[in-house]
């Protein structure tokens, strides 16, 4: 009689450890699959990108669109030039309509003045930004009767270039300024912007 009832409570131990196994194997993957911060899960396999929705521009567009860049920056750089060179046209055409005659009249009273002239001491260089010319470059002559009695001037003016050399020669004059007056008429040098040329008083009389 003990001995039955010690193998049936045998029997009976052996299911309540299998089932208390099984519950906790079960508990593990429950507790595994929930929060992955204290132990070990499995990453999901990556899938591959879906290339539907990747943005871009082909190499044969790109090629297109780089082009019309060129030449739009290439038609603006063309404009801008032109726009540059009517400025210069524009600004020359006003200067000469206003001193060419009197540039006449100075060289002709300088022709025979051997040094630098009797009224150096009235006359006044400022150049000119080229931002306001077109790009030429010009000198701004201001020339003031210092005298108590009315008088002409006739102006030189030399273009040297980093040599020391005079590559141009431009004349400018005022006629009949009151004493205590001035005038300011503008020397446009015709010569190229390159090499870099320093305007200088060469010769300043007054008649």
């Amino acid at each position: 009689m003990s001995t039955r009832t010690s193998h049936g409570r045998t029997r009976t131990g052996r299911i309540v450890v299998l089932a208390a196994a099984l519950a906790c194997g079960s508990l593990l993957v429950s507790c595994g699959s929930g929060d992955d911060s204290g132990g070990s899960s499995v990453s999901p396999r990556p899938t591959p990108p879906n290339t539907a929705s990747f943005t871009g521009t082909a190499p044969s567009a790109m090629a297109s669109a780089a082009s019309s860049i060129i030449e739009s920056a290439s038609a603006r750089a063309s404009a801008a030039a032109s726009s540059a060179a009517a400025r210069a046209s524009e600004f020359e055409a006003s200067v000469s309509a206003e001193t060419a005659r009197s540039a006449a009249v100075a060289e002709k009273a300088l022709k025979d003045v051997k040094d630098g002239g009797n009224a150096r001491s009235e006359v006044a260089m400022t150049g000119l930004p080229t931002a306001e010319t077109g790009g030429l470059r010009a000198v701004l002559v201001t020339i003031t009767n210092k005298t108590d009695k009315k008088a002409s001037y006739a102006v030189q003016v030399d273009f040297k270039n980093p040599d020391g050399k005079i590559v141009e020669t431009r004349f400018v004059g005022a006629e009949n300024l009151e004493p205590g007056a001035r005038k300011q008429p503008i020397v446009i040098s015709r010569e190229p912007t390159e090499p870099r040329l320093t305007p200088a008083l060469a010769k300043a009389q007054r008649y």
